[in-house]
């Protein structure tokens, strides 16, 4: 009896995968957890294993294949002999129709943009290329490709794209629509934009939606169109504030014991530990520390009803070179500082060398970002949803505070931190998000850790 191999959720807010390279062929023999295939996301990049040991007997999804999360990728069949194969590999007409309902983030409708397998003359590019050409509608013909072996890439697409908005303006753009469906911005050097319906603001009908601004590009702009994954966070971002009343609140933290600690302590860690202490798994083990006394912002709003989770998952914001995702930390609550450390470090290193699951992406129950330390004194990020809070860590920096020392007032240098808490009104409130923040930072100010 055959069984498929589908493609899994790949993230909270994938909802389709391009088929980058298949590791095995039609009448291979593979065993359980084989990787066969990799898929590029708009995410991550993955190999699919096989679920069962057998033998490929169908390939249903040609490389540079766009598929649906559930679509089915293969066919193994555990009892076939490698003699009995003769299927061929997928075509384009093979059927990617996934077996289970696709679950997506919300305002995200996922498709099936199945392309067909480029031929022998097609244009050879690289699947992000591809798919990007695809949604900006522009041809992969005559574009020159600067990756190996002349593959096109994803900045040859857009260097292509950019010159094509400057010198060849869209011909419907007078009608003022672009060509897939859009409204469309006025070509450059024309007066202001007027409405599209071609009625004034005063003649509209009581009730509809004044046009919104445009800005009219002048020589020398550069167009980039919004890659899936911009599109994808832009999304996200716009739902959350739309379904959030954010609140914002902030705290400044003196880390002068935490700065002395992990000075004291920071050669003998990474000697043991093999990477360097960080600043952040302090600012996480607090953040956990007050989660445990304030379980309202480890939540969720589920259906006009609070859902206060026993786990205590802690995702990070990691800047990688696809853009900002953020891998969970798990079961935060039951590590010590080192277990921490050693926890954030190792999702990190997965981030940025591209090896991150679909595990890895889901389930935080809390978010830390850390923007880094170029020049920023505080800043209020948006919940990452279905959670209700985000803690975002400021810059540390030298500052002169009035300390009382001996019984006497005196002015001494500090390191300072400003950490902002935004959090959604929905689920939390002002008192007990306040007390949550101030017992971040009194936990951080007392710095009573156990390496």
């Amino acid at each position: 009896m055959r069984t498929g191999v589908e493609l899994p959720a790949l993230g909270e807010s994938v909802v389709e995968g391009t088929v980058s390279r298949w590791l095995v062929a039609a009448g291979d023999r593979v065993e359980v957890d084989q990787p066969l295939v990799e898929v590029t996301t708009d995410k991550v990049d993955a190999e699919i294993p096989s679920p069962v040991a057998g033998i490929v007997v169908e390939i249903l999804a040609a490389e540079g294949d766009v598929v649906p999360v559930g679509a089915r990728l293969a066919e193994i069949d555990p009892d076939a002999s490698g003699a009995q194969i003769g299927v061929s590999p997928a075509s384009p007409s093979a059927p990617l129709a996934p077996s289970a309902p696709v679950a997506g983030a919300p305002g995200i409708r996922p498709e099936s943009k199945t392309a067909p397998a480029p031929g022998p003359s097609a244009a050879r590019a690289t699947p992000v290329a591809r798919r990007l050409a695809d949604e900006s509608q522009v041809s992969l013909d005559g574009i020159a490709g600067s990756g190996s072996a002349g593959r096109i890439t994803k900045q040859d697409v857009l260097r292509h794209t950019q010159a094509q908005a400057q010198t060849h303006p869209d011909p419907k753009a007078d009608e003022g629509w672009a060509a897939s469906g859009q409204p469309a911005a006025p070509p450059v050097g024309s007066g202001p934009v007027a409405p599209t319906s071609g009625q004034s603001s005063k003649s509209r009908p009581s009730g509809s939606r004044a046009s919104r601004p445009a800005y009219t590009p002048v020589e020398g702009d550069r167009v980039i169109p919004m890659s899936p994954m911009r599109r994808i966070i832009a999304e996200h971002m716009v739902y959350s504030k739309h379904i959030s009343p954010h609140v914002g609140t902030v705290t400044e933290v003196d880390m002068s014991r935490v700065v002395a600690l992990r000075a004291a302590r920071r050669v003998a860690f990474e000697a043991a530990n093999g990477f360097g202490l960080t600043f952040l798994p302090f600012i996480v083990y607090a953040v956990v520390r007050a989660l445990k006394e304030f379980p309202a912002l480890n939540a969720s709003v589920v259906e006009g009803a609070i859902v206060e989770k026993k786990n205590i998952n802690v995702g990070l914001a990691v800047e990688t070179e696809k853009g900002l995702v953020v891998p969970v930390v798990r079961n935060a609550d039951r590590l010590s500082l080192s277990g921490l450390a050693a926890g954030i470090d190792e999702v990190a290193q997965r981030a940025r060398t591209k090896k991150l699951s679909a595990d890895d992406l889901q389930g935080g129950t809390f978010t830390v970002s850390n923007p880094g330390r170029k020049g920023n004194l505080y800043g209020f990020a948006i919940i990452n949803q279905p959670q209700v809070g985000i803690v975002r860590m400021g810059e540390m920096v030298k500052k002169p505070v009035v300390r009382t020392l001996a019984g006497e007032d005196a002015i001494v240098i500090r390191p300072m931190m400003h950490i902002a808490l935004s959090y959604d009104h929905r689920a939390v409130d002002g008192a007990p998000a306040n007390g949550f923040l101030y017992r971040i930072r009194e936990g951080l100010e007392q710095a009573e850790y156990d390496l």
